[in-house]
């Protein structure tokens, strides 16, 4: 008998959060790559993969229009230390394979110069599961989604609060992996307090989605996180976590701080 075919990368990235669900929102952690300091990314991804269900690296960008001042500095020093989206690929490339499923969060100008074809067969080599583009509108990603989905790579959509009904179905329809519900307008790092119409939207997403949907934006502490249970299937950690690794603390330690405790 023929052995199962091993599943694609975008299945991987749904099974892990799937499972993290079972017992609370699956941890989806950003870290950019090569901040605080490019000769530890492998360390740090290891360590932060470990710790938790998704990995979501950023690619530096010059003008990361939808990141708040914590990912903007670290995105500077990343790219003051020379890090770039082929050196990234070519990292994950040589590296051990790590736990978590890990996604490139990337604005678009960096896989335009790097070529689509040739970014989705670095990104197999380099076990990249997805891609996140916070500035690739959806209308115009037929071409990035089909040079990743070839590859089985997931193209992950963004829903915001004020995505239209008929928008929202088109978004959930064509993702891969999961469903990135950005909790407010505006950019990353500001605490949110998740009032009630946030977590009717986050009803709303998950209505309609085939795929799991994670919250981002704004996410800090346990206590969002116990609120936003059983509302969605994941939250998206990101300015916090770089904070955390900013001032050299255990993201491990931190990443557990914001799960429930053990039934």
């Amino acid at each position: 008998m023929n052995a199962p075919a091993a599943p694609a990368p975008h299945e991987r990235i749904t099974a892990a959060i799937r499972a993290a669900a079972q017992r609370g929102p699956a941890l989806v952690a950003f870290m950019t790559a090569g901040f605080p300091r490019r000769d530890t990314f492998r360390a740090q991804l290891t360590a932060v993969a470990a710790a938790a269900d998704v990995v979501e690296i950023g690619v530096p960008f010059t003008d990361p229009m939808a990141d708040g001042v914590t990912i903007q500095r670290s995105s500077r020093a990343a790219l003051a230390q020379g890090v770039t989206l082929r050196w990234i690929l070519e990292e994950l490339a040589a590296m051990p394979a790590v736990k978590a499923p890990l996604l490139l969060m990337s604005y678009l100008n960096p896989l335009l110069a790097f070529g689509y074809d040739e970014l989705a067969a670095a990104a197999e080599r380099a076990r990249v599961a997805g891609f996140i583009v916070p500035d690739l509108p959806f209308d115009e990603g037929g071409d990035l989604r089909r040079a990743l989905e070839a590859r089985g790579i997931a193209l992950v959509q963004m829903a915001t609060p004020v995505t239209t009904p008929a928008r929202l179905a088109k978004v959930c329809g064509a993702c891969r992996g999961f469903v990135y519900a950005v909790t407010m307008t505006g950019t990353t790092g500001r605490h949110v307090a998740v009032p009630d119409e946030v977590i009717a939207y986050l009803d709303r997403v998950r209505a309609v989605s085939a795929v799991p949907v994670c919250a981002g934006f704004g996410i800090r502490s346990r206590e969002q996180v116990a609120r936003l249970a059983g509302h969605v299937d994941g939250v998206v950690v990101g300015s916090a976590l770089v904070e955390v690794l900013e001032r050299g603390e255990d993201p491990a330690a931190w990443l557990g701080s914001l799960r429930p405790d053990p039934a």
